[in-house]
């Protein structure tokens, strides 16, 4: 057995339990929250090495599809762009969150795709390649809409600028991405092998890096989540069930095929959390990462329940075709 087969399997096994690495984390941050405090000082690192994997992904052959499709590309990030951000602030109101609650919503709800859209895209039989194509487009464009939103709807309780938001997205999200995708790029030509190896790999170093994430944000906010009103996790609750719902119900309205409002529901449901977390760390209190913790948790919940109910409809359908005719008499 060569080495890049052991990685490949030692790689698919990390995520295929990424959910409950993540819930371990969790475990172990409560009991222990000292241990896995300091690793919040690097949240900023480690989102840069999760996005440093997601360029690693992109070919150029993802962004040829913006051009073959872009109805589809743009109904979905607009979607993305539009409801999450509309909906948390809609959510602080309604539900009178407290202010630092209320901004960790809607930091949230401005943030763009996660990558574990694509995951789950893919498991729930969707669009991998119109999953793919959104979260790319969501994500470089995060510098401008993220801070836009939240200056716009949380500007007169924060004191941080357009300018510092958008300087630090660029730095831990679309450099690293940048980065990735030429680095894929250069080894694709001149090392496939190594191109190889970096692909079977870093999807294992990602989840370990989102688990650690989590573990650090966990540690620091333990008792705020012992004390987090049944009416916080409401919030996040609803919030997530919004955005797959009415994802999918964008793709159904504007005549999507299934798998691409599967893939739509994905991308508008599930943001990146852990950037979320990051940019409520940097420039907002504590508290204000408590909302992007519990969706960091709660994504590898419903993402897989989706999932499997995507491939168990796909499932019954082919049961159902499959099955012999009954007679009249019968």
């Amino acid at each position: 057995m060569t080495y890049l087969t052991t990685a490949k399997r030692f790689s698919q096994l990390v995520s295929k339990y990424f959910v409950l690495w993540v819930v371990i984390a969790v475990v172990l941050s409560f009991l222990s929250p000292e241990t896995f405090v300091w690793i919040g000082e690097y949240v900023s690192i480690l989102l840069g090495v999760v996005m440093l994997g997601m360029g690693l992904t992109l070919t150029t052959d993802d962004f040829k599809r913006i051009l073959e499709r872009p109805r589809d590309v743009l109904l979905a990030a607009a979607a993305q762009w539009l409801i999450m951000p509309t909906a948390a602030y809609a959510l602080v109101l309604i539900l009178s969150l407290p202010a630092e609650i209320g901004i960790g919503l809607i930091i949230l709800g401005a943030a763009p795709g996660g990558t574990a859209s694509n995951v789950y895209t893919y498991l729930g039989k969707g669009d991998v390649a119109l999953s793919v194509t959104v979260t790319s487009v969501t994500t470089l464009a995060a510098p401008i809409v993220m801070p836009a939103w939240v200056i716009l709807f949380a500007g007169e309780q924060i004191q941080v600028t357009f300018a510092e938001m958008f300087q630090e997205i660029v730095f831990i999200v679309v450099i690293p991405v940048i980065l990735g995708f030429t680095l894929r790029r250069v080894l694709d030509q001149y090392a496939p092998t190594a191109a190889k190896a970096g692909l079977t790999v870093f999807p294992a170093i990602s989840v370990m890096a989102i688990v650690a994430i989590v573990a650090a944000v966990v540690g620091a906010n333990v008792e705020n989540l012992l004390t987090a009103s049944v009416i916080v996790l409401f919030a996040v609750v609803l919030h997530n069930v919004i955005g797959l719902s009415a994802g999918y119900g964008t793709g159904y309205v504007f005549g999507m095929a299934a798998d691409r409002s599967r893939a739509c529901s994905f991308e508008v449901g599930m943001q990146n959390s852990a950037l979320a977390v990051a940019i409520a760390t940097g420039f907002f209190s504590p508290l204000a990462s408590l909302v992007p913790a519990l969706a960091v948790v709660l994504h590898q919940l419903t993402g897989p329940a989706l999932a499997s109910y995507f491939s168990s409809r796909d499932a019954e359908s082919i049961d159902e075709t499959t099955k012999p005719a009954q007679s009249v008499s019968d």
